[in-house]
């Protein structure tokens, strides 16, 4: 069994607001096996000197698209799957190289993607996939616009497209969610409002009937999961509160009564301001409909505003991001967007132990502590001080490690 000895670092631990420090961490095969602030001899075990750089967990992105090769997302959906493969490869190899050593798909990969991670043909991030977006024919994740009709492109039923299945109705829905259940998805993705990149639907636009989400919400349960929803306004959210949904996306329109609610039901809700700031400045330029362009504005400038509502209500908030095509280059800014309404511990707590919380791995992951895998960050600088430093594509990061296996070293 390999086993590492990290000595000398200041601790982020993922969950407490300080730094401690000096502080020595032994890893033992895929799992921390002791974090001690006294020196820890291990005869066989390869030595790391931290030099006083900051360990801590690595970073989860609980709303990433690795498909998403385009931001125009109606041109994804026609796209080779052999095509979208390498784009995936790509995009989550990028990421754990800026320290993203988890993330959760919100639509479109799937077991294969996992698996080509697990064994590694993909150098990425540990991959929680919800499969295909379940969405009702005109919803979010139906990229028809309202010329086309129901024919090759039709994503209907099992005859899909790789983002999203149009399944409308009780026993399709279950259908659907039976069938990626079956396939592996970790939770399960549902289109509850309208949005940005899809053609027909307004942003008020509201989503499945209520027995609908409720018997999508009973079939993950039976797998003893979740399900998470695309949700713009109140009305939107609330109702996905009440019928059971665990995990809000966006949320960028939510008021002080929904979030109330939000809260007092456990419910998390995992804002993606980067996307909004992302397709703002570089959307027209890649390709971004104009359809599209006008109603990113409706929810660009309430991003703010809604963490200041969710942070007064004390509801859970998850860190992600949500970008598309070229712009996932992007995925760590949205630590200095969040930074003007919330504090680095803040936002550092929610992208480590807050979205090991919301993926079902309390203790597992997002946590530098005896027992937890040994996913770690070595960052030049501290960044419960200066936000920065997880910058610039990880150039900060000397070191990154998933599972105790050395991804990036870049220390003597």
């Amino acid at each position: 069994m390999t086993a590492i000895n990290i000595s000398n670092c200041r601790l982020f631990d993922g969950v407490e607001a300080t730094l401690r420090e000096p502080v020595h961490v032994l890893i033992e095969g895929e799992t921390i096996k002791e974090v001690s602030e006294t020196p820890i001899t291990h005869a066989e075990a390869l030595k790391i000197e931290a030099d006083g750089r900051t360990l801590m967990p690595g970073l989860i992105d609980a709303h990433f698209h690795a498909i998403a090769a385009d931001p125009d997302l109606s041109r994804v959906a026609s796209m080779p799957g052999s095509l979208l493969g390498q784009h995936a490869r790509r995009f989550l190899e990028d990421s754990l190289l800026r320290g993203f050593t988890s993330l959760r798909d919100a639509g479109g990969a799937d077991y294969g993607h996992a698996m080509a991670i697990k064994s590694g043909l993909i150098k990425g991030p540990r991959l929680f996939y919800s499969g295909r977006a379940l969405t009702q024919t005109g919803g979010h994740a139906d990229f028809r616009g309202p010329e086309e009709g129901c024919f090759a492109l039709c994503f209907c039923g099992q005859n899909s497209a790789a983002f999203g299945v149009v399944a409308d109705g009780v026993p399709e829905v279950r259908r659907a969610a039976r069938d990626e259940l079956r396939k592996g998805a970790t939770q399960i993705k549902i289109m509850a409002s309208g949005g940005v990149a899809s053609p027909s639907d307004p942003i008020w636009n509201l989503q499945y009937s209520e027995e609908e989400i409720r018997a999508i919400v009973w079939e993950a349960k039976s797998w003893r999961t979740y399900v998470m929803a695309h949700a713009y306004t109140p009305e939107a959210i609330g109702r996905c509160i009440a019928y059971g949904v665990r995990s809000i996306e966006h949320g960028n329109l939510i008021d002080v009564e929904t979030a109330t609610a939000a809260a007092e039901a456990g419910a998390f809700v995992v804002p993606t301001l980067v996307t909004y700031d992302a397709l703002d400045r570089y959307g027209a330029e890649l390709g971004l409909p104009e359809v599209s362009i006008q109603k990113l504005q409706e929810v660009r400038t309430a991003g703010l505003a809604s963490l200041e509502i969710l942070k007064a209500a004390g509801v859970k908030i998850g860190f992600g991001t949500d970008l598309l095509g070229a712009m996932q280059e992007h995925q760590s800014r949205e630590f200095l967007i969040r930074s003007e309404v919330l504090s680095p511990a803040e936002i550092l707590v929610s992208a480590t132990s807050g979205n090991a919380e919301l993926l079902q791995a309390e203790g597992r992951l997002g946590v530098v502590s005896a027992g937890a895998l040994a996913d770690l960050l070595l960052v030049d600088g501290n960044p419960l001080e200066d936000l920065s430093c997880l910058q610039d594509q990880g150039a900060r990061l000397p070191l990154i490690m998933r599972g105790g296996r050395i991804v990036k070293n870049e220390l003597t």
